[in-house]
C-alpha cells in the first residue's frame, strides 16, 4: 500500500455486447483496458466471476471455484488447443471433476438443487456416479474444455493488464450456496444433519435497516474440520483467487470474527446468536501462504470493535462509502473528513444506487448540505486543471473529485458514475430478486473527452 491509485468498478457481464447478450471475455474487455490506461485509472474492480443461479447474483455462485461459462465469447471454440488441455487434464484443478460432475448431474436432474436427487447422486455413492460419469462422459468433458478456454482467456486478460499497469481487483463472498459443488463435493466441512440438509444457515440480526433481520440461507461452515485440516478448503479458495486477481475482496468480512447463525427452522433472522468463528487462525495460515495478503476487508455496516482488531491485525484496508458520509452523525467513517489512508473509498458500489440517482432522492436541503461541502473542493480543482466548469457543480463529478482527493490509498468509482447515469442504470438493488445484474453499457454512452477528464483529474489527485 504504497501507490495511491484510482479505479472504475465494472462486471465484466456489463461490457458492451451485441444482440443484447450479457458481456463477454471478448475484444470488448480488451477495449476496456485500452479505455481504462487513457483515462489513468490502475485498477479495475469487478464481482465474482462464479457461475450464479437463476436470479444471477453473482454471490450464490454454483462452484466457488469455477468461472461463468457465460463469459466465453461466441468464438471460445477457436481458443481451444487440444495439446494443452491434454496436460490441463493431467494437472487439473483440484475442483474440476466435482464441478463438472455436478453440473451435469444437475442438468441431467432438470436444475433441481442437488438435495433433492436420488440418494445416489445427492450421498455420492461412488458407483453410481462412476457409472453417470462413463455414460456423460461427453457432456462432463466440454464442462472441463469451457474451464479450461475461460482460465487461458482469463490469465491472458490478467497479463495484458498488468503489462498496462492495471491491476484487477476480485471479490470472494464469504458465505457459499448450497446448491453448489462446494457444499456436495464437501459436505464434511459444512453444519449438515444426517439427511445433508443444513442445520443452521447464514444471516445477520435485526437492526434499522430490517426488523427481522436478513435471513441468507447459506450453510454454515463447520469451522473446527476446517480448523483441524489447516483450512485447507479456504487455503485453495484464496489461492485460486489470488492467482486471477491481484486484489480480493472479502464480502461481509465480518463474518471471520463472528457470524450470525440461525436455525434453519426459522423463517426469519430474529431468533439468532453470533457464533465465534476462528477467523485470526484462518488469517495466520493465509498470511504464511501470502505475506503481502492482498485483501480487502468489506467492513460495511455495524462493526464491532473485534471485527476492527482482526482487520488492523492483519493490515488489512477496509471500505469506505462517501454516499453515506453526509448524515451529519460525528465519527461517521464515510464522511469526508474521516477518510483513512489504509483504505478504499467508492463514491458509491454495486449494492448502492448511481450517485446521481442518491443525489435525486435527497430533499432539497439535503441537497443544498451535500453540495456545500462538496462544491468549493470541486470548483478549485476545476478551475486548477481549466476543466468544464459544470464539474465543478454538477453531480456526480464532485463526489467523484472528493473521492479522488482523499487520503485513501485506492478510490473506486462505479462505471455508471463515470458516465453520469442515474437510478434505472444501478446493479443492483438489494433486497430484491427481480432486474438486478443485468445493467450494461454501450461506448455510445462514452463521450469522447471522458478519458481525457478522468485522467487530469486522476493526476490532479497524484494516483
Amino acid at each position: 500500500m504504497n501507490k495511491r491509485q484510482a479505479g472504475v468498478l465494472l462486471h465484466p457481464t456489463s461490457l458492451p455486447n451485441q444482440d443484447g447478450k450479457p458481456g463477454q471475455l471478448n475484444d470488448q474487455a480488451w477495449l476496456f483496458l485500452d479505455w481504462m490506461q487513457s483515462a489513468g485509472l490502475s485498477i479495475w474492480q469487478m464481482l465474482p466471476l462464479t457461475e450464479p443461479h437463476d436470479d444471477l447474483s453473482p454471490y450464490q455462485a454454483v462452484s466457488a471455484f469455477a468461472l461463468n461459462p457465460a463469459l466465453l465469447p461466441d468464438d471460445w471454440q477457436k481458443h481451444f488447443q487440444a495439446e494443452e488441455f491434454s496436460y490441463y487434464l493431467e494437472n487439473p484443478p483440484h475442483w474440476l471433476e466435482d464441478y463438472a460432475l455436478f453440473m451435469a448431474i444437475r442438468a441431467h436432474q432438470n436444475h433441481a438443487s442437488w438435495s433433492e436427487w436420488p440418494d445416489d447422486f445427492k450421498h455420492r455413492q461412488s458407483a453410481a456416479l462412476k457409472v453417470f460419469s462413463e455414460q456423460n462422459s461427453d457432456v462432463i468433458n466440454k464442462l472441463k474444455k469451457q474451464q479450461f478456454v475461460l482460465s487461458a482467456i482469463w490469465h491472458k486478460l490478467k497479463a495484458d493488464a498488468n503489462q498496462k499497469g492495471i491491476e484487477l481487483f476480485g471479490d470472494m463472498p464469504i458465505f457459499v450456496a448450497f446448491d453448489s459443488a462446494d457444499v456436495w463435493a464437501n459436505p464434511q466441512q459444512f453444519q449438515l444433519d444426517e439427511d445433508l440438509n443444513p442445520t443452521v444457515v447464514t444471516g445477520v440480526p435485526p437492526d434499522y435497516f430490517s426488523e427481522t433481520g436478513q435471513r441468507w440461507g447459506n450453510p454454515h461452515y463447520n469451522w473446527q474440520v476446517m480448523q483441524d485440516d489447516g483450512f485447507s478448503w479456504w487455503r485453495k479458495r484464496v489461492a485460486e483467487a489470488l492467482s486471477q486477481f491481484d486484489l480480493v475482496r472479502i464480502d461481509h468480512f465480518r463474518g471471520l470474527e463472528a457470524s450470525w447463525e440461525i436455525d434453519a427452522k426459522e423463517e426469519t433472522a430474529m431468533n439468532g446468536k453470533w457464533v465465534k468463528i476462528p477467523g485470526d487462525e484462518l488469517l495466520a495460515v493465509l498470511k504464511e501462504d501470502f505475506p503481502d495478503l492482498p485483501l480487502v476487508a468489506e467492513d460495511l455496516g455495524i462493526i464491532t470493535d473485534e471485527v476492527v482488531a482482526l482487520k488492523e491485525k492483519y493490515g488489512l484496508p477496509g471500505m469506505s462509502v462517501l454516499q453515506f458520509g453526509f448524515n451529519g452523525l460525528p465519527d461517521n467513517p464515510h464522511s469526508l473528513h474521516e477518510q483513512v489512508v489504509n483504505s478504499v473509498t467508492y463514491t458509491g458500489t454495486h449494492d448502492n444506487d448511481t450517485t446521481i440517482g442518491w443525489f435525486e432522492s435527497l430533499d432539497e436541503g439535503a441537497k443544498n448540505w451535500v453540495m456545500e461541502q462538496l462544491r468549493p473542493l470541486a470548483k478549485s480543482i476545476v478551475a486548477e486543471k481549466g476543466l468544464d466548469d459544470r464539474l465543478g457543480y454538477s453531480m456526480p463529478w464532485p463526489l467523484i473529485i472528493a473521492g479522488l482527493e482523499s487520503v485513501a490509498q485506492r478510490v473506486i468509482v462505479p462505471m455508471q458514475d463515470f458516465l453520469m447515469l442515474d437510478g434505472p442504470h444501478r446493479m443492483n438493488v438489494p433486497g430484491t430478486s427481480e432486474g438486478n445484474w443485468t445493467w450494461q453499457f454501450s461506448w455510445q454512452q462514452v463521450p469522447e473527452d471522458l478519458a481525457d477528464t478522468i485522467y487530469s483529474l486522476v493526476k490532479q489527485s497524484r494516483r
